[in-house]
Order: structure tokens, then C-alpha cells, then sequence
């Protein structure tokens, strides 16, 4: 990658977006970027952006980090909140806007670090999207109406 994550603690969550969320959620997913605080193209693979059909001149409006999964050409716009964006009705529309010409599926999911965070912002994000806690690696929200209604499998 080049460079490092600054340790402040958005930058903590990007890192745990990447060694935790992606291995569970978004497996063999490749990153393509991430814009940290300090360094806003951290990492920006625009050639493999440019061939997905991304205009990139609008790189101001990219999420934290977008990972693309070829196996089932998703993907994955994700918004690391700590204090401020998470994946609100807005926010979707303004990527999906950006992403016109995209033509993989796409994935919204809003990263906490801690419930208490995602509490803080949970009336503001978008119906249609996920939410991660870095504290909760293992679980998901999903915040998609019935796609996932059905009984669950109960652990004895």
C-alpha cells in the first residue's frame, strides 16, 4: 500500500473495515479505495475503477472505502463512521448518482466502531442498507425490509 493509517480513530475503524469486515462479508474482495483524513486517495486503484465505470473526477464523493468482490460483481461503498456520514438516503443517492455508469451490484454499509455510535446515527441512515460494529465483527444490520425475513436456524 505504500503508506500507513494515521492511528486517530476514524482511521482505526478504515483498518478494521479492512482485516475484519472484508474477510467476513466481502471475501477475496479487492480494495479499491480508501481516503483517510490525512491522505484522501490513500489508495485508489483507477484503472480498475475507470473499467467498472466509475467517473473519477468526483473522487470528493467517495465513500471511505469501496471494495469490489469479482466472484459475484458486487460492490461494497462504505461509509467508516466516527463522528460524522453515515450511508444516509442522501448520501446513497449521491453515489449512486456518481456511479450511473456502473453496472456491478452495489452494496451501502455504514461502519461503527461501537453500538453506542451506531445508536447515535441510526435515524439518520438509508433503508436498503447495512450496517457493520467493529466491536460486533461477527453480525451484521441490515437494514433491507423483508429480503432476510424468514425463522432463523436456532443454536442448541
Amino acid at each position: 500500500m505504500g503508506k500507513t493509517f494515521d492511528p486517530e480513530s476514524h482511521n482505526r475503524l478504515q483498518k478494521a473495515i479492512l482485516e475484519e469486515f472484508a474477510p467476513r462479508f466481502a471475501p477475496g474482495s479487492e480494495c479499491l479505495y480508501v481516503g483517510d483524513t490525512t491522505h484522501r486517495d490513500m489508495v485508489k486503484n483507477e484503472m480498475k475503477l475507470r473499467e467498472l465505470g466509475f467517473d473519477i473526477t468526483l473522487h470528493d464523493k467517495m465513500p471511505d472505502v469501496v471494495l469490489y468482490r469479482e466472484d459475484k460483481d458486487w460492490l461494497y461503498f462504505i461509509e467508516a463512521v466516527d463522528s460524522v456520514g453515515p450511508m444516509s438516503p442522501e448520501r446513497v443517492r449521491d453515489i449512486t448518482q456518481m456511479t450511473e455508469g456502473v453496472k456491478s451490484g452495489k452494496i451501502f454499509v455504514t461502519a461503527f466502531p461501537d453500538f453506542a455510535k451506531f445508536k447515535r446515527f441510526s435515524e439518520l441512515l438509508a433503508w436498503e442498507s447495512e450496517v457493520w460494529i467493529a466491536d460486533m465483527p461477527d453480525h451484521m444490520i441490515h437494514l433491507n425490509g423483508d429480503k432476510f425475513m424468514g425463522p432463523r436456524q436456532q443454536e442448541t
